[in-house]
Parts: structure tokens; sequence; C-alpha cells
């Protein structure tokens, strides 16, 4: 019997990735600290192809912490208009630390950007490239939707502090050579801080005006959705990027017209998908469930980021529950969502200002609400819930535009370094005038209470006159 060859194995698992010729193109004597230079594994993604992964990413995704997110819906209820938006915070965490392994290749290859990844400093682009990965790892169950109760909700990037410098992950960073604070800090900056040199750029890279966060959720929602809203050119934005001086994130001039695109794609997205009016009755029944329930002691905040979606959704719909959380989580279940009685828009003036404000004081909503179910249960002779008519009342939105353009050849009358607002004329309120406008506050009824309460719009309307000004 002739003898098998015994088969030859490489050194190291051969790159994979769709960054190409990118990692070709280190400078001569530095070392490369990223993590597709040292394929660990490689993860199929629909928009990606490969997304590559080191040992210390392979060993973070694998965290219990992060194997959460796989149960946590991207869009939240927004699968219940559109089937296909079932895609998860898993994916698009994976998407947001693949743009900025991205980002960090195409800036190594510009000497002229100031930004030198020496051996010294391989721990800053790693450290980045973990805080892309993790940015997402405290988000409650339905994504931000629970974030809107406010106080004793913390905001998701505090809770991720914790789950980053506490328990498995932090042991993952530690074991790895990656400092848990430093990674924390990069999330969730106290108030008063700021980053500092090569880290600030890299922070940039994360959450700004122009972040690999939106250059993956807008292209990845509208998929997921199939809608031909928020197209971004991603290859030329992310081709344009410089760094000007030692720590400002800019763009070449090539980028002003996809950021552009940009910022309108985001605000597409707002008016067709994220403020829909079905999704957002959806959460608000949500918010109200689980109000009812932390009133009631049934749950505390700590223990939301115990749950996944379904996981929630079952438990607020247990036999232990408040009967209006019971009730609330039925309709989200068999979806029922709750039906608009009126919408306002801020051309009605004082009145919309002063139920918008209810956003920042959910207890103060949730009493007003009542007030309204209280009110048609008088015009109709019959006791109506007081979880039976609830106000939507959508985030107000940042409209960052910090952001150098550069121009290598300005044209007559431009300088070489200019800011946004100097080099396309656009301010953040152009884009904060038109939300304004955009964004609706809704007074919605139970399906059940729709048409009486529509008929009884005018008595309902006269009580939040009343209550505006208490």
């Amino acid at each position: 019997m002739a003898k098998r060859r015994a088969a030859t194995r490489p050194s190291r698992p051969m790159p994979i990735s769709p960054l190409g010729d990118d990692r070709a193109t280190q400078p001569d004597g530095m070392d490369d600290p990223l993590p597709d230079n040292e394929l660990a594994l490689g993860i199929r993604d629909s928009l990606y192809d490969v997304i590559p992964l080191g040992a210390l990413e392979r060993d973070l995704i694998n965290t219990r912490a992060f194997l959460r997110l796989q149960g946590i819906k991207q869009l939240g209820f927004v699968y219940r208009i559109w089937p296909g938006a079932t895609h998860t915070r898993y994916e698009h965490s994976l998407g947001v630390y693949f743009l900025a392994l991205r980002a960090l290749r195409l800036l190594l290859r510009r000497p002229q950007a100031g930004l030198r990844l020496t051996e010294a400093e391989g721990g800053v682009p790693r450290l980045l490239l973990a805080a892309a990965l993790l940015h997402d790892i405290g988000h409650y169950p339905f994504s931000h939707a629970i974030e809107e109760l406010g106080y004793p909700i913390e905001p998701h990037e505090r809770v991720g502090r914790r789950l980053i410098t506490t328990g498995e992950v932090a042991e993952v960073l530690t074991r790895h050579g990656v400092d848990p604070a430093a990674v924390a800090h990069v999330i969730d900056l106290p108030r008063g801080e700021e980053h500092r040199g090569v880290v600030r750029v890299l922070a940039h890279l994360l959450s700004g005006a122009l972040d690999v966060d939106k250059l993956d959720y807008l292209p990845r929602d509208a998929r997921a959705c199939n809608v031909p809203y928020g197209g971004v050119d991603v290859t030329r934005l992310l081709g344009a990027l410089r760094v000007e001086g030692s720590d400002q994130m800019a763009l070449d001039a090539k980028g002003i017209s996809p950021l552009n695109s940009l910022l309108h794609a985001r605000q597409e997205m707002f008016d067709n998908i994220y403020w829909h009016h079905t999704g957002r009755a959806m959460i608000v029944m949500l918010l109200r469930a689980v109000q009812e329930a932390m009133l009631a002691e049934a749950i505390a905040p700590g223990d939301l980021l115990g749950h996944d979606d379904a996981s929630l959704l079952a438990f607020l719909g247990s036999e232990r529950m408040p009967v209006p959380t019971q009730a609330l989580i039925g309709g989200l279940r068999d979806r029922h969502a709750y039906k608009v009685v009126v919408e306002l828009s801020s051309r009605a003036g004082r009145l919309y200002q002063q139920i918008a404000a209810l956003y920042w004081d959910a207890p103060k909503r949730r009493r007003a609400e009542g007030a309204l179910a209280a009110t048609l249960g008088a015009a109709l002779g019959q006791t109506v819930p007081e979880w039976g008519i609830l106000i939507d009342i959508p985030k107000p939105e940042k409209w960052e535009m910090d952001v150098t353009i550069i121009f290598d050849d300005p044209p007559l009358g431009l300088q070489r370094v200019m800011s946004w607002s100097e080099a396309t004329g656009q301010t953040p309120d152009d884009l904060s005038r038109y939300e304004v406008h955009q964004r609706r506050v809704r007074i919605l009824a139970a399906p059940e209470l729709r048409d009486a309460a529509r008929t009884h719009r005018d008595a309902l309307l006269t009580k939040m006159e009343q209550l505006a000004v208490l």
C-alpha cells in the first residue's frame, strides 16, 4: 500500500477578507497589529462577504454577553411591518468592527495621514476594534426602545461600560493585552473629558458625524427592509478619510457628496422606517408594559439585561406581571398595535412643544395617558383602562456635522482646510429644521377604542391642553 502523503499546512491562516491588497501596503519596518494579519476566524456576512477576526475578536464574540446580541433585533418591532428586518445587534456589531478595520487599513496606506501605528502604539487600533465590536453590548431587548423610559433605565453605553470592565469580557480583553477600561472609555467617554491624539482620531471613527456605526446600520437596515432608502457609498467615504494634524479626522473633497448623501439617507430612514407609525405604536406599548412592571416591582431595571427580545416578552406576559403589562404584551404578540387617534406636527405650536416635552418625563407622560383614558371613559359613559390611551413621542435626534474638509488643490475662494459648513454652506440647523417638521407626536388608542377615540378627539385635545399647562 502506498504511503499517503502528509498534508502540509501553512504556518498561519491565509487572509480571506475582502480587504484585498490593503494588507500588502503596510509601510516597511512597521509591525502589523491588525487582526486580519493573523486570521483566527472568518464569518460570512450579508453585506461584506467575509469578516476576518483575530484571536481577540474570536474570543469576544463567544462571551455570553456578546452572544445575547443574537437575540436582540436591530430594529425592534420593525419586522412586524417589514418581515425581512430580523437582523440583530450581533450582525451589526460585527459589521461596525469590519468597517473600523477597513478604515484603519486605508489610513495605514497614507503616510501623510500622520497616523503611524508603530509596535508601541499597536494597542491603539486593537483598542478601537474591540470598542467597535463591543459598542452595543449594553443594549436592552428591542434595541433603543426601552431607553426612552429614562431614569432608572441607564443608557446602553453606561451599561456597556460595566459589562466591558467586569466579568468575562474584561477577562478576555486583559488576557489579550487590551485594557478594558480604555475600551469602555472609547464607548462611554465621561462627561467633561475628551479623547486626545491618535485615540481621538480613532474614536471619531466610531462615534461622530461620519462614523462606521452609521455606515453599517443604514445599508444593513435598508437591505433588510428591501427599501431604496439608506444608500451609502461606503467605499468612497472610507477612501476619502484623512487625518489633519495629529488628531483631527477629516475628509478630502471627494467625500463631500457621499457624506451629504449619508446625512440625507439617515433622514429618509427615519421618515420611512424608524418613525413608521405602527412600529412606533409597538414601541410605546412595550414602554408602558415595562413601566407598569417596574412600578409593580415585578421587574427591576437591572433584570432587563438578562433577557433578549423573546425571553423578555415571555417574562412580561407571564401571570406574575400586573394586568396592564399582560394586556399590552398580549397585544404585541398578536400584532394588535395601537392606532393613531390624532397626530400633531410642530406647526401645532405650543401644544406640540408641551406634549413633546413629556419625552423627558416618563412618569408625567404616564399620568397624562391616564387622564386621557379617563376623559374618553367619561365621554363614553364606560370604564376605559388607564393604559387604553398612549402618547408616542419619538426621541429628538442629533444632526452632527463636525467634519473637516481638505482640498488638495482648493478652488478659488476656498481654503485648503475648511469646516463642513464653510465648504458646503450646510449647518446642523438645516437638517434639524427638517426633522422638527417630520417628527410627529401621536395620541394612540387600543384598537377596540380607536373609532370612539377619534369621535371624541376634540375632548382629548382639550384635556391635553389642560394637562400641558399644569
